[in-house]
């Protein structure tokens, strides 16, 4: 096999590897079969709730068990055709089987993140919220780029976005902002986004033009719905009114009903000035915090993820998660996984699944990864 076809298969044998690691194989066999033998028993529908549960997981398990059996079975065919086409000597033989197989690759790479996003909230609507760090107009202007990179992230996927809170800076930028992204797999696919991120940059409010760093953090949360049982005692709330700032336009609706809901036994603090309606903006403050709190839950499940949780409370050095340099030169570097990109610019255009496919692959495998970061 040429070395171009071998790099193709590697990358596929991977995949697939993980894939397998992930459902724990065998298990997942066996729990299909369970599974379709309980849709064969007409009981199950006495309960719709339950039946729902079971065709869900199993919709799951056959997609991705169908698509590690698909693309080994093609990738088999493949390489034959390769072989075949090597031992009579015919060129285009072997590029259409080298042609397929770099498909197969690209494709494995797909289904394998797809297969990952099987948590609990995965595939439900997220939340993503910005804080600037400190640092003034500099890390005000960064936290608007961010939020400007994740909106325009959910734009190429297709998926909506709505401005549930945002405060604008002093000069330029936002002090902070809250996004609502729905689509399917929304949470799952942005929430290894939690972290501090850094801009290595020469800055545009420096008349001496020298080089500035700046840190802003991103914390991503799932929208939760009656199905996940969170339970908040009204005395632990403190609740504010405010007016409305911002950008306004297309950021907010200018109103005097803003709300911000503090949850005094967590410290969690969650706003929303997106709608006209005081008691409309505590629905959504509400639902923002159950969706907090559930995350909280599941963070202390995963011991990465408290590292990243108890990094949220200090935004600056040692403690983020990417660095974007764009002077002197162009490069951005996640620093938990070393997966990096020359092309910064398209980086906050919205290019960010080789970074989130890169993260939910680690915390499959656990393997942790000595990454240097970049000036």
């Amino acid at each position: 096999m040429r070395a171009e076809g071998q790099a193709h298969i590697d990358r596929i044998n991977a995949a697939l590897a993980l894939v397998r690691k992930f459902l724990d194989w065998e298990r997942a066999l066996r729990r299909l079969d369970e599974l379709n033998a309980r849709v064969e028993d007409p009981k199950l529908w006495d309960n719709p709730k339950d039946a729902e549960a079971v065709m869900k997981e199993r919709r799951r398990l056959e997609a991705s068990i169908g698509a590690v059996k698909d693309i080994s079975q093609e990738m088999s065919d493949a390489v034959e055709y390769v072989e075949l086409g090597e031992m009579e000597g015919d060129e285009a033989t072997v590029q259409e089987g080298l042609d397929a197989l770099a498909a197969l690759a690209q494709r494995a790479d797909r289904d394998k993140v797809q297969a990952l996003l099987a948590g609990e909230a995965d595939s439900n609507d997220t939340y993503i919220e910005i804080h600037a760090g400190a640092g003034g107009t500099e890390s005000q202007d960064w936290a608007e780029m961010l939020f400007r990179m994740y909106t325009r992230w959910a734009d190429k996927r297709g998926f909506k976005t709505e401005t549930i809170e945002y405060q604008a800076g002093d000069q330029a930028g936002i002090k902070s902002a809250t996004i609502l992204i729905k689509g399917e797999n929304a949470y799952g696919y942005a929430k290894t986004e939690s972290g501090v991120h850094r801009l290595v940059r020469i800055s545009p409010y420096d008349s001496s033009a020298r080089r500035h760093t700046s840190f802003s953090s991103v914390w991503v949360f799932p929208v939760i719905d009656d199905n996940f049982n969170i339970e908040i005692n009204p005395a632990d709330l403190k609740i504010d009114t405010y007016r409305a700032s911002g950008a306004g336009g297309q950021h907010v609706n200018t109103t005097d009903s803003a709300v911000r809901m503090t949850h005094v036994p967590s410290g969690i603090i969650v706003a929303s000035q997106q709608d006209r309606s005081q008691h409309k903006n505590r629905e959504i403050c509400m639902g923002m915090l159950k969706s907090r709190l559930y995350e909280a839950e599941m963070q202390k499940r995963e011991e990465a993820a408290n590292v990243e949780f108890a990094a949220k409370s200090d935004i600056g050095w040692g403690h983020q998660i990417r660095s974007y340099v764009l002077q002197p030169y162009q490069m951005v570097k996640d620093l938990r996984t070393g997966v990096t990109s020359p092309t910064p610019d398209d980086v906050l255009d919205g290019d960010l699944d080789q970074f989130m496919a890169a993260a939910l692959s680690q915390r499959v495998t656990g393997e942790k990864v000595e990454v240097e970061d970049v000036d």
